[in-house]
């Protein structure tokens, strides 16, 4: 007995769009029209001419920087010959500054530099550091781009317009307010005591560390950034706390660029001119109190170049302002190797 079965209907197709034949690629036109471009190249020639003029402008360009400096330095040399004569080296340990006798020395000017320099330092790098620890490892995000604006905001400020607040603010507020407190609590050290008139040695050093904080603190906050992620968070998987953390992980790994930071800084102080005139006293002694009015090198130069009239005298200037022209070449050249050696060729280490 057999049993009958359904017939199966057979699954419908999906419509199918017929696809017509390809044509054949190889039967297709080659179009052997040149392009824009190597039409261009073929009509111009070859271009070793072209790449080897541009290598000797560009080189030319880099060799006109040393050829700057060496004629700077060779028209100081000559200039300063009949000083260099008349005095040698003792020109640098004299304190003498007689323009009418012409006797000339530039002892005083050399201390009134290093004094005003090295205490600006002493007041700008500590906010510097935490100004640069603050945008880098603790300020919101909100604040960040504000903070660094003015800090940018304060390098760009002309120095004259410096020496204008140094004149109406910072003058009158060190007479009368910042000048008796420093007399009253450290007058027993020696080094505020006598005469105070608002000018002198320490408001000149005040005016300097204003103007240096923001070179030292941008630069300080650029290494900091360069310092890898890696070492703050091997800091703190080690149990560290924040502050451990930067103070290790982050300060010691650029303090070799940070230090390269503060001579950037100490080469702005060093050859600082206007503000610095404004507001120092402009008088050639060595004290010890930071009372007391001072010369810098760089402020008896804009000051007495216009009234020398000996020729022993223009000379005794020039050869000072040589003596300025090789520290801050030193001063900057160091900095910037130490920049170098962190950004650039010195590994992290975590101690």
């Amino acid at each position: 007995m057999t049993t009958e079965r359904d017939p199966v209907s057979p699954t419908p197709l999906p419509n199918v769009v017929p696809v017509a034949p390809s044509e054949d690629l190889a039967s297709q036109p080659i179009n052997h029209e040149p392009s824009v471009v190597r039409a261009f190249l073929n009509t111009r020639g070859s271009g070793r001419l072209a790449d080897n003029a541009f290598a000797t402008v560009m080189l030319i360009c880099a060799c006109s920087i040393f050829v700057i400096v060496l004629f700077i330095f060779s028209i100081l040399i000559t200039h300063s010959k009949l000083s260099i004569a008349a005095f040698g080296l003792k020109f640098f340990s004299r304190q003498a500054w007689d323009p009418v006798s012409g006797d000339f020395g530039a002892l005083p000017f050399i201390y009134g530099t290093l004094a005003t320099s090295f205490l600006a330092l002493l007041i700008a790098v500590p906010l510097a550091l935490g100004v640069a620890v603050f945008l880098t490892e603790l300020c919101p995000k909100q604040l960040r781009a504000p903070i660094s604006f003015l800090t940018e905001l304060l390098a760009a400020i002309p120095s004259v317009v410096y020496g204008l607040w140094a004149v109406f603010v910072l003058v009158p507020i060190m007479r009368d307010v910042i000048g008796p407190f420093l007399h009253k609590t450290l007058g027993w050290t020696g080094f505020f005591e006598g005469a105070n008139f608002g000018v002198g040695l320490l408001t000149a050093s005040i005016i300097l560390a204003i103007m240096i904080l923001p070179i030292i603190s941008s630069l300080t906050r650029d290494i900091m950034t360069a310092v890898p992620n890696s070492q703050r968070e091997g800091v703190l998987a080690l149990g560290a706390t924040r502050w451990e953390m930067i103070r290790i992980g982050v300060l010691r790994n650029s303090r070799i660029g940070i230090v390269g930071a503060v001579l950037l800084g100490l080469g702005r102080a060093l050859g600082e001119t206007m503000a610095v005139t404004m507001v120092i006293g402009n008088h050639p002694e060595i004290s010890k109190s930071l009372f007391a009015p001072g010369y810098t090198l760089a402020s008896v130069i804009a000051n007495e170049f216009s009234e020398a009239t000996g020729d022993l005298y223009l000379s005794a200037l020039i050869e000072i302002g040589l003596a300025l022209f090789l520290v801050t070449i030193v001063v900057n050249a160091a900095a910037r190797l130490m920049v170098w050696a962190v950004t650039r060729g010195a590994p992290a280490r975590v101690a």
